[in-house]
């Protein structure tokens, strides 16, 4: 079920990243491997702020469906900080960021 957007300007080793998170996700949040889904989306200007300098970002959010406990949420999203760096290219200057959140009453899915 957790629905997992990357949106990154750092070199990522995009499909190595996935197939970590997956099973992280799954372990630390009791859903299954097979119901975790993740696009990337690159972006192509990040200004950091006062754009002095040039800042390259990974920023992952999990949504998933209600009912997790705060707690779980702040251990997948240290989690999900502690594996960024391990996939990507440099970490030198590069901000990370993630948010777990719950999904909208109004998510369908078919």
């Amino acid at each position: 079920m957790p629905q997992i957007t990357v949106d990154y300007s750092a070199p990522l080793d995009r499909r190595g990243f996935a197939l970590a998170l997956h099973p992280l996700v799954a372990e630390t949040v009791d859903t299954q491997v097979d119901a975790c889904k993740t696009r990337f989306r690159e972006v192509e200007e990040t200004v950091v702020g006062d754009g002095a300098t040039e800042g390259a970002t990974v920023h992952v959010e999990i949504a998933l469906l209600p009912g997790r406990t705060e707690e779980a949420k702040a251990r997948l999203a240290e989690a999900v900080l502690d594996l960024l760096p391990h996939h990507l290219k440099t970490t030198d200057g590069v901000l990370l960021f993630a948010e777990v959140r719950e999904l909208d009453a109004s998510y369908r899915k078919r």
